[in-house]
């Protein structure tokens, strides 16, 4: 193609108004630049947002932080196995080792990617202490096999829930359901943004007490409870040997904007999955399989997997979209074909094959909520034309 071509097309690309621009500005002017009572509005928004019913929320720098603080309030430490699914982002995983305990990854249903239950329950043994779903592409996991699963073997669950704000499972909210931690992500390219960010929810008291302490170094006491005080408030006491996790005021305003728009958000993604799913539907594909009826697929994700009769194969039709000025992604290179958890835990593609078979054939269509329809046309055209 010439270099006067139509402008390169991301995968993905943040929704960003002058309504956050102004909410971050405001911040900044504030002289509260660090978590204050932007998080603390945020944090009350997120959980007036999922329905409280005793819920709390805690606010974090990333989804990855509030995984790590989740399994930590839970006592998982050295010896214990976390079952998580081999198809997501390290992330999910990694915050097992920060504790010394091992993951136990599990494939996953070939047609909705999202962890297998019979794989979970086959991999149970004494030393396992907790469940890790992943909720793939916004599409919830079927949560009552797993809390099922969970209740009848003394297991903990945290649902990772980056993909999934705002799915539903059997008409309730992911945040809502029975696991004792869910957390979410408010990373550049998810549903709702903070740039960085997290949120980790619980309707558990002393879960939420130990999170929030170890959210910021072990403190007994809220920094900004000491630093708003208007007695002197000096003292605090360390407690634990906690992290540096919280989050910014100036990601908090931005948060509390995104969130009230997510209604229209979720709208405009389920209108460019289904135009995807209806232009789709005559190609080589395997499209990604709807939330059942009645049900809400956050749709943060549009991952498509060519089908063994397509005439092109996976990395060869990714670079001819890249030419014709269309980005795409692959979620995920599973976990058990990286090098560190493939020769730590001596795992193979055939321990997994239908995770393996997925990530093969997948690729991660645009979709973003400032895509227009001819945006979107274009990367159907495309293709049509390669693959037609």
């Amino acid at each position: 193609m010439s270099d006067t071509a139509i402008p390169f097309l991301p995968f993905a690309r943040p929704d960003i108004t002058d309504a956050e621009i102004a909410a971050v500005t405001e911040a900044l002017r504030s002289g509260w630049v660090t978590t204050g009572p932007q998080a603390r509005e945020f944090e009350q928004a997120f959980t007036d947002y999922l329905g409280s019913n005793g819920l709390q929320s805690i606010a974090v720098n990333s989804a990855t932080a509030g995984l790590h603080l989740a399994l930590e309030a839970l006592g998982i430490g050295p010896g214990d196995e976390v079952i998580a699914p081999t198809l997501t982002f390290t992330a999910t995983v990694e915050v097992v080792r920060y504790l010394g305990a091992d993951p136990v990854l599990v494939d996953v249903d070939p047609v909705t990617l999202n962890i297998d239950p019979q794989a979970v329950r086959a991999a149970i043994t004494p030393r396992t202490k907790a469940i890790m779903p992943v909720h793939y592409g916004g599409r919830a996991c079927d949560m009552g096999a797993i809390l099922s699963i969970a209740r009848g073997h003394g297991l903990k669950v945290v649902e990772d829930a980056a993909h999934a704000l705002p799915t539903t499972w059997q008409g309730t909210l992911v945040g809502q359901l029975a696991s004792d931690v869910t957390v979410f992500s408010f990373y550049a390219n998810k549903t709702i943004t903070t740039g960085e960010g997290g949120m980790a929810v619980t309707r558990h008291p002393e879960l939420a007490e130990r999170m929030r302490v170890m959210r910021l170094h072990g403190m007994s006491r809220d920094a900004f409870d000491r630093f708003t005080s208007k007695t002197p408030a000096w003292y605090y006491e360390v407690v634990a040997p906690g992290f540096k996790y919280n989050l910014t005021d100036v990601a908090a305003a931005m948060g509390v904007v995104q969130l009230q728009r997510l209604p229209q958000f979720v709208r405009r993604r389920q209108h460019l999955a289904a135009r995807y799913q209806a232009q789709l539907a005559p190609l080589p594909l395997v499209l990604p399989a709807d939330a059942p009826a009645g049900d809400v697929h956050a749709w943060h994700l549009y991952v498509v997997r060519l089908a063994p009769v397509a005439r092109i194969g996976r990395d060869e039709l990714i670079q001819a979209l890249s030419e014709r000025g269309i980005g795409t992604s692959v979620h995920y290179v599973p976990l058990h074909r990286h090098p560190y958890w493939r020769d730590r835990y001596g795992l193979t593609p055939e321990q997994f094959p239908q995770a393996d078979a997925a990530y093969q054939a997948m690729l991660s269509l645009p979709l973003f909520t400032a895509m227009s329809d001819a945006d979107q046309d274009r990367v159907i055209a495309a293709l049509h034309e390669l693959l037609g």
